[in-house]
C-alpha cells in the first residue's frame, strides 16, 4: 500500500508522564532542567557549553556530581560549577571529546562505525564550541539529528569519505530505523510517498508540501498496544527530518519529538528514533551491514 496525498485525522493521544514534575500530597513542586538553571547562574557561558561541562563531570547539584543536562531540580538546589584549575579551550574540548566518545561498532584503517548516543551533534557548521560532535571522531559522511541515536559511519581519510558519500548520494546504501510513535497507523504496512519542503514560516523545520522534493518512507508496525506502536522504517530518500515529518503527517508523531510531535520543549523524554542498521560498501569492496541494538528504553514503553 502506498500513502500519498491523503491526510489522516490525528487520534486522541495520551501524554507520557516522565517525571517533569512531582506531585506532593498537598502541593505540586515545580522542577527545572539543570542546564537552564546553570544558564541563569553562569550567564558568561552559553547553554551548549554548560551542557558539555555537565557531561564532563564538572557540575554538582546538592553536593553530588550530575552528568545529565536534563536532570530536574528544585530551583533552590545548590549548584556548583567546578572547572579544572588550569585549562585552555583546546584542553577542555579534548577532555569532553574523550568523555563523550561513542561506542565503537567497527573500525579499520579507513572507517569508524559508531553507535551515536542521543544528544550528540553531527556538526556545528563551523561554530566554535566546547561541545563534541561526530566530526571530532572522524570525517563526516552522513548525519543523524542530535536527538536520534544509532549507526553512523565516519571516514578516516578524504578518499574514503568521498567513496562513502557517493553511495549515499546515489542511494546505494540501505538504512533501517526503529521508532516508537504515538497511537497506531491506520495501515500496518505501507509506503509513504509524500514530498517534503522547508517550512518558510519556521525555516529550521520541514513539512509535507506538493512543491517539495520527492520523499519515500516504507514502514511496518512491529508491535502495538494502540497507545504506542513500534515501527520499522526504511527510507529510500534522505531528506532532512524525513521520518519525523512523514510520521507526524500521518497523525502518529514519534514519541518524544519536541519539534513535530506533542512533547513539551523542555521534556525530559528522549526522541524514540534509532538508526538500527546501515548497509554500505567499505573500501576494499566489502559490502557490510552494521547494526546498533535497540535502546532499552524502547522496550519499556509497552
Amino acid at each position: 500500500m502506498i500513502i500519498t496525498g491523503k491526510k489522516f485525522s490525528k487520534p486522541s493521544l495520551s501524554r507520557v508522564i516522565n517525571g517533569d514534575v512531582e506531585i506532593a500530597e498537598e502541593e505540586k513542586i515545580e522542577k527545572f532542567r539543570l542546564d537552564k538553571l546553570l544558564v541563569e547562574k553562569f550567564p558568561k557561558y552559553n547553554r551548549s557549553t554548560l551542557q558539555t561541562f555537565i557531561k564532563s563531570g564538572y557540575v554538582k547539584a546538592g553536593g553530588k556530581t550530575v552528568l545529565k543536562p536534563n536532570t530536574l531540580l528544585e530551583k533552590e538546589t545548590e549548584i556548583e560549577l567546578n572547572l579544572p584549575k588550569e585549562y585552555t579551550d583546546d584542553s577542555l574540548k579534548k577532555q569532553a571529546v574523550e568523555n563523550m566518545r561513542p561506542e565503537t561498532i567497527f573500525e579499520d584503517e579507513n572507517v569508524l562505525v559508531v553507535n551515536k548516543p542521543t544528544g550528540l551533534l553531527s556538526t556545528t557548521k563551523g561554530m566554535r564550541t566546547f561541545e563534541p560532535t561526530l566530526e571530532d571522531y572522524g570525517l563526516l559522511v552522513h548525519r543523524l539529528d542530535r536527538d536520534t541515536s544509532g549507526v553512523v559511519i565516519l571516514g578516516k581519510n578524504k578518499e574514503t569519505q568521498r567513496m562513502l558519500r557517493k553511495q549515499f548520494q546515489e542511494r546505494k546504501t540501505h538504512k533501517t530505523y526503529y521508532a516508537v510513535v504515538e497511537g497506531r497507523p491506520k495501515l500496518d504496512e505501507a509506503m509513504i510517498d509524500l514530498p517534503i519542503a522547508r517550512n518558510l514560516k519556521r525555516p529550521s523545520t520541514f513539512l509535507v508540501d506538493p512543491s517539495g522534493k520527492p520523499s519515500q518512507t516504507y514502514y511496518k508496525v512491529i508491535k502495538t498496544n494502540n497507545k504506542y506502536s513500534l515501527l520499522e522504517l526504511r527510507p529510500t530518500t534522505g531528506r532532512t527530518h524525513q521520518l519525523r515529518v512523514h510520521l507526524n503527517y500521518l497523525g502518529t508523531p514519534i514519541l518524544g519529538d519536541r519539534v513535530y510531535g506533542t512533547a513539551e520543549p523542555d521534556s525530559n523524554l528522549r526522541l524514540f528514533l534509532h538508526a538500527a542498521k546501515l548497509e554500505i560498501t567499505i573500501p576494499k569492496g566489502d559490502r557490510r551491514i552494521f547494526e546498533a541494538p535497540l535502546p532499552e528504553e524502547f522496550n519499556h514503553v509497552f
